[in-house]
This record gives structure tokens, sequence and C-alpha cells, in this order.
């Protein structure tokens, strides 16, 4: 081998090198973007109702039409493991994120939100509020 492609050749395998070596070394956790989140669980006056719950689920879709919601999940019950820990006595949750307190407080009296509790409040019995920040 030539002295120059030698040259060419070593440093390229060590830049190769370096670069899958950086790669592998853990990265710091990225800053969540969405901070504020708010878990929110339904239980409906008629659990066994199909209809009452999908239009829970229709309701709750259109907040994510709100500027300040960044992210939203609708859920219900999923059929995992039955555990001591685990409450199944509800019947649809949404998960909300914000960037801040600002944009939660927002949404609370945005007219999409007073809209959805105008419709739907008569389909729940009960609800729960979980907000909480990163820390």
């Amino acid at each position: 081998m030539q002295r120059t492609n030698r040259r060419k050749f070593l440093g390229t395998a060590a830049a190769i090198a370096a670069g899958t070596a950086a790669s592998a070394m853990p990265q710091p956790a990225a800053k969540n973007k969405y901070p504020l989140v708010h878990h929110v669980f339904f239980w409906l006056k008629n659990p066994n109702s199909k209809e009452d719950r999908d239009k829970l689920v229709a309701g709750l879709k259109t907040l994510s039409k709100i500027p300040t919601v960044k992210e939203l999940r609708v859920g219900v019950v999923a059929s995992t493991e039955k555990r001591d820990v685990v409450d199944v006595s509800w019947g649809v949750s949404e998960l909300m994120f914000f960037e801040d307190l600002a944009g939660q407080e927002t949404y609370q009296t945005h007219p999409i939100h007073l809209e959805f509790i105008k419709n739907c409040s008569p389909l729940w019995d009960k609800v729960i509020v979980y907000d909480a920040i990163d820390v």
C-alpha cells in the first residue's frame, strides 16, 4: 500500500471509529417541550352504552382544535392483567399536554371546551382530574 493511501485509509478508519464511539455514548435526556399534563377520567352514567361512550370520545377529540392543547390522547379501559393496583372502574380518559400553565388556563375557558362541557356533561356521572408538571 502506498504511503498516501495508507494515511488516507488510517485517517478514514479513525474518523469512523470516533463517530461510532460518539453515537454509542449516552445522550442527555431531551427536555420535554410539553411539561404540563392534564389527565381526566370519566365515569359514564350509562357505562354499558356504546353510543354514550362513542359520543363522549367524539366530543373529547374536538378539544384538539384548541391551540394551546399541544397533544391529545383519548382512551378507554384496556384489557390488561387484573391487579389490585389497576383501577378499571372508569369508562373514558383524556390525556392532554400543554407547554405551560398559561396554556392550560386558556384551555379551561376556551369556547370549544365550554361547548364540550355543555354537550357532553349529561353523559358522565363522575370526573376526576390529575394535573402534573415535569420536575
